[in-house]
């Protein structure tokens, strides 16, 4: 192999290995590369894309505004591209990142179908050994996840009895087939109702001869209302790229809305109907950003649960299947869901839904589920139940850092888990995770989000070289401050109220602890600025036997 830059230091392969070719590795990729540093992305599929190249079900489709979701660092690209709809489905978002990977000339650089398998961290050396699936080994002097917190590497198939002996054919809607899958004259049934749920059973239910939904629980949900971009919006949004992006780099969410500066209490019931009757026909985000204290208040978030549940009660015409939709939970505090037709497919003569929460999964038989009640016959089984979130990919993979220490014994397996701006783990040096456990993370339109990391760290590691450090990594100290603000943080509001996937809850047996830093995209980023001004403020970096704090 061949490259225009020098390993910084000998002995490596690359100056850095980057985990993942999807929004995070590719744009990371790029910015090493412009900075000179001999880069290397490792890619378990055949091609780029991330979570969009394995989440292929049927109705998948972004629930953040398509001119938002996308890079934003380059006018150029940005303005090369159109998006068709307000909300784009699945092999759009894929045939962007594909026209950014060759725009940007990234392929060269990503060694596809191929999974990194161990990353130890060599003492003595400085550098970081990725052990790899096709048998070899590379050397780097940095090492990047940008796995993100949803992996192919950590989709959640419940341990249910008997799946092993299923005659029909079952498919996990994070890891779905690149064929269409035929669900004519099919007996379907889906478990799970999540946003991936709520996605496919009503494209599902359009083809299927009966379909069978296992709900565990009840989810709040909004139309999408999506339509077709008109000409001059999308013209519009490209003629204003940088004032759009500012206020998207400054926002809470990574979106250039602000929410209403008043309580929801503050609103007579009447006004306050008018806003959410509003933002219902808008669709989309705007009822969550109604009001700034649905998360924090709950008289304020029970006006909001209970406006959805009226709404359920007026679109589902059976009133014992509304019942078994109504969500119970604080509106919010579990993912904010959007659909098409959603509670409408409950109205089809060929959808039944089951409440397992009343009935549980008892086991899957050779020719369906049975629950407590009785057995369902099908010939197709569908998995909509998530992945485990947030430490889950980087805890499938053999992490080891210091004294050969494993993330895993760290985080006492997501236990304790403690990292310093969710970018870096004390006792892990020159490791950095894009989007990990205690950053905003996935809390908003994640492109965002992800971009701030890519640039903080090329920013990081440009400082490493131009000062001539080996190794930079979080004290303990500081991660413990972090970790200890992004808990307080946390139980001042209701999302700590709610089981869900933010938690842990939808895997069996895995410790509960809300993994996200609250303080919203904007204030994340000038903390994070701050920091790197104050010539990285809470990290120890370190030259030879030299050790700056």
């Amino acid at each position: 192999m061949s490259f225009s830059q020098q390993p910084i230091k000998t002995g490596t392969d690359f100056d850095c290995l980057v985990i993942g070719a999807g929004f995070s590795g590719m744009y990371m990729l790029h910015l090493l590369r412009e900075a000179g540093f001999s880069t290397r992305v490792i890619e378990k599929g055949d091609g780029v894309g991330g979570a969009w190249y394995w989440s292929r079900y049927p109705g998948a489709r972004c629930d953040s505004e398509s001119v938002y979701y996308n890079y934003t660092f380059s006018e150029e690209l940005y303005n090369e591209w159109t998006w068709s709809s307000r909300f784009p489905e699945q092999p759009e978002i894929l045939r962007y990142l594909n026209f950014a990977a060759d725009r940007l000339d990234l392929r060269r650089d990503i060694q596809f179908n191929t999974e990194v398998r161990a990353a130890h961290f060599d003492e003595d050396e400085n550098i970081w050994r990725l052990h790899l699936s096709d048998g070899t080994s590379v050397t780097a002097t940095y090492f990047i996840s940008g796995v993100g917190c949803l992996s192919i590497n950590a989709t959640n198939i419940p341990n249910f009895k008997g799946l092993e002996q299923f005659e029909g054919d079952w498919y996990h809607t994070g890891a779905w087939p690149h064929h269409k899958v035929n669900f004519r004259g099919k007996r379907v049934g889906v478990i799970g109702t999540g946003s991936s749920g709520v996605q496919t059973i009503p494209v599902i239910a359009q083809e299927a001869e009966h379909l069978t939904v296992f709900q565990r629980t009840p989810q709040y949900s909004v139309p999408a209302n999506n339509h077709p971009l008109e000409e001059e919006f999308i013209q519009y949004v490209k003629n204003h790229l940088p004032e759009i992006r500012g206020k998207m780099r400054e926002s809470l969410g990574g979106l250039p809305f602000a929410p209403f500066e008043r309580s929801a209490l503050d609103d007579t019931p009447e006004e306050r109907r008018k806003v959410y009757e509003e933002a219902w026909e808008k669709g989309g985000s705007a009822l969550f950003f109604t009001y700034p204290d649905l998360l924090t208040n709950e008289e304020s978030n029970t006006t909001a649960s209970e406006f959805i549940r009226s709404k359920i009660k007026e679109i589902v015409k059976d009133p014992e299947t509304a019942e078994k939709l109504m969500p119970t939970y604080y509106y919010g505090t579990k993912r904010a869901i959007m659909d098409t037709n959603y509670f409408e497919t409950y109205n089809r003569d060929n959808v039944s839904l089951v409440d397992v929460k009343k009935a549980p999964i008892a086991e899957i038989t050779a020719k369906g589920v049975r629950t407590e009640d009785r057995e369902y016959e099908l010939d197709v089984l569908v998995f909509a139940t998530g992945y485990d979130g947030m430490t889950g990919p980087l805890l499938k993979m053999d992490i080891r850092g210091r004294d050969g220490e494993t993330l895993k014994q760290k985080w006492e397996n997501g236990a304790h888990v403690r990292t310093y701006l969710g970018l870096t783990t004390a006792g892990f040096p020159n490791m950095f995770m894009i989007t990990g456990p205690e950053s905003p993370s996935v809390l908003g339109n994640v492109p965002v989000a992800i971009e701030q990391h890519v640039e903080w760290t090329a920013d990081c590691l440009k400082h490493m070289r131009e000062t001539g450090m080996d190794t930079i990594e979080a004290t303990q100290e500081a991660e413990e401050e972090w970790s200890r603000k992004c808990r307080e943080m946390a139980e001042a509001t209701l999302y700590t109220k709610t089981e869900s996937w933010y938690t842990g809850a939808n895997i069996e047996g895995k410790p509960r602890g809300f993994l996200m830093y609250l303080g919203g995209y904007g204030p994340y980023r000038e903390l994070c600025d701050e920091i790197a001004e104050k010539g990285y403020e809470g990290f120890a970096l370190a030259s030879g036997s030299n050790t700056v704090v």
